[in-house]
């Protein structure tokens, strides 16, 4: 039964994900409307838990009443069916709607809904543009989705379960009393206007509060994890003192908000006190004078006094309902500006897939600069010929980078086009153009996975075999033999750590470059891609390097001069623009800029220019 109710709800849903609207309601509905049908299902059976619940109030009264007057030895003849039928709703009616209810809300929602809002939302983000994420701290984003589906499914829920519950429960007790003496009303609805009164002036200040207190939260766990994410640098820099006081400073506004949401808790709850005394005393008072005046039975009296009870009680919990409500709604709220941005990099509609058959790649006058007021890269025409090995060389700042990053469509152009084999890669899919090319970066990150699992990342199917074979070429396999991670995984099923911290840069280095091993894409990509091995190393996988090569489309970029002096041609880039192209041979011999950084090297590297850009 528990298993049939928790699969009615799918809470992976296919199709690509949309992004979210930025208004809070409309934001909520994108994400409830897989499941409204059964949100309706809970509002009736909710609805029917609160008519009959008001309906044994007033039995119970009629039970008052009936005792009062009746004879005992005819009683149970003149009412038993009553009671047969009264015993019925309360044994078997009101159980099995209860039943129901919670089996729609907690094994078919709770669980499913907020996961479905994490599933889209995630999907989501990982769609953002590389640029997004060098902006945002990855905990941040990470809290912001994770709180968004849990404020937005109590958000929901509350609205459509437990406010109709109280405003079916409110409205069937004001019949009830009405029907017993009209005069027992009036406190009735003085009490709900207090109520609505002191709801409408303290909650719209409670939810100010909660969301500046989920910004708080979320700045103050994207600080946390920053630190721990970064805690060989805090180590290394002996800055732990500092980091304290980084995240105390985060902390201390968290707590901001936590003193201002408490006191208007403690004055909210002593008003309500003193509402909830004055419709006891009144409710009491106006009961007495019916019952001596005759205007009301002592059934009447008892099941008024025992509502304005019910509603105390229940007063206090609708009030930490709706403070919940709107701590929930300023948690959604503060994901939403985070989830519903728009993608800065996305596929078309139209996008098709891209198809590498020769491997040329085309530059056409391209245009980009990070939104800068200066041009990183200002009408740049480049052509790489299928086949082709070229190195770009230039000092830092030069826009290499830069280069490869608008190649991979991290950024779009902002002028200009780029074409492999005559396809524009802004009219393609992005994963079909990453598809296509391999990369290794100077600053190799691995995921917190095994061995396995990451060189085997661009080719998920490649078997065991082929995932050594792959090491073996990147002179890896046998420190991967020697890997033990805590839980006791040896080789290549330890775990590397987050970013891959368990191991040496050289490495880390050697598994990516095992990956494009097995990836073998038509287009490589090497950004100094050599540069954290040691020359021994370096020289030990380079006659593998070549191979790879071999066929491919490659763009390598390095500083150390001597890992790119034998390609097909060098282009020596300065400012965003071409200055030399060439052969080694040629370009040493020119005098030009790429003479001077030849003739200028030492142990290899090139000299950093002091007034060169930090982006590339």
């Amino acid at each position: 039964m528990f298993a049939w109710f928790e699969t009615r709800i799918n809470p992976f849903p296919p199709g690509r994900p949309a992004q979210a609207p930025r208004r809070l309601l409309a934001f909520c509905w994108h994400y409830t409307r897989d499941i409204w049908p059964w949100l309706a299902i809970t509002s009736l059976l909710t609805a029917t838990i609160s008519i009959l619940q008001v309906v044994i109030f007033s039995f119970l009264g009629n039970i008052v009443d009936w005792l009062a007057d009746a004879d005992p030895s005819t009683f149970l003849a003149e009412e038993g069916w009553s009671l047969f039928w009264m015993g019925f709703l309360i044994l078997v009616g009101l159980p099995l709607t209860g039943l129901f209810h919670s089996l729609i809300m907690h094994q078919a929602i709770f669980g499913n809904f907020p996961m479905i809002i994490r599933w889209k939302a995630h999907r989501y983000m990982l769609g953002q543009s590389f640029g997004f994420y060098q902006d945002e701290f990855a905990g941040r984003v990470a809290t912001k989705v994770m709180q968004a589906a849990l404020g937005v499914r109590e958000s929901v829920t509350k609205i459509v379960d437990i406010f109709i519950y109280v405003g079916v429960y409110f409205g069937g007790a004001l019949v009830l009393v009405a029907t017993m003496q009209a005069w027992l009303m009036v406190p009735f609805l003085l009490w709900l206007a207090a109520y609505v009164v002191l709801m409408w002036h303290f909650l719209p200040k409670m939810r100010v509060i909660s969301e500046l207190q989920s910004d708080a939260r979320s700045t103050m766990t994207g600080r946390v994890v920053d630190s721990y994410t970064n805690i060989m640098t805090v180590k290394l820099f002996a800055h732990a003192g500092r980091e304290e006081g980084y995240a105390r400073e985060a902390m201390d506004d968290f707590l901001g908000t936590v003193h201002p949401q408490m006191r208007l808790v403690t004055t909210l709850n002593v008003s309500l006190d003193i509402a909830n005394a004055l419709l006891l005393a009144s409710v009491a008072a106006i009961g007495i004078l019916g019952w001596t005046t005759g205007t009301a039975t002592v059934g009447a009296v008892a099941v008024a006094v025992g509502l304005v009870l019910r509603l105390e009680g229940m007063s206090y919990w609708v009030m930490w309902e709706l403070a919940g409500l709107f701590e929930n709604i300023g948690m959604a709220e503060d994901g939403m500006n985070t989830i519903a941005r728009p993608q800065a990099v996305s596929d078309r509609d139209d996008a098709r897939t891209l198809v590498v058959v020769r491997g040329e790649i085309e530059f056409d006058g391209i245009r980009f600069h990070y939104g800068k007021q200066g041009g990183v890269i200002e009408n740049l025409s480049l052509t790489v010929k299928p086949g082709e090995k070229v190195g770009l060389v230039g000092r830092s700042g030069a826009g290499k980078s830069t280069l490869m990053n608008v190649l991979l469509r991290l950024y779009d152009l902002e002028g200009g086009q780029i074409r492999i084999d005559g396809q524009d890669i802004a009219a393609v899919t992005q994963d079909s153009l990453r598809g296509q090319i391999g990369v290794v970066t100077q600053d190799t990150s691995l995921l917190h996975r095994s061995v396995r699992d990451n060189i085997a990342y661009g080719y998920p199917d490649a078997t065991d075999e082929q995932v050594i074979e792959a090491a073996k070429r990147a002179n890896a396999h046998d420190y991967i033999l020697g890997l033990v991670d805590p839980q006791g995984r040896t080789g290549y099923d330890a775990h590397v750590g987050e970013r891959g911290v368990k191991l040496s840069g050289g490495q880390r280095q050697r598994i990516a470059v095992a990956r494009v091993f097995l990836k073998n894409a038509p287009i490589l990509v090497l950004d100094e891609a050599t540069s954290a091995l040691d020359s021994e190393v370096e020289a030990a996988i380079q006659d593998n390097l070549n191979a790879l090569m071999e066929g491919k489309t490659v763009i390598a970029i390095a500083h150390r001069l001597s890992t790119i002096a034998n390609l097909d041609r060098l282009v020596v880039m300065d400012k965003g623009t071409i200055i030399e192209e060439g052969t080694h041979e040629e370009l040493a011999a020119a005098g030009g800029l790429y003479g001077q950084l030849w003739a200028r090297q030492s142990g290899g590297f090139i000299g950093v220019d002091a007034n060169a850009e930090a982006a590339e």
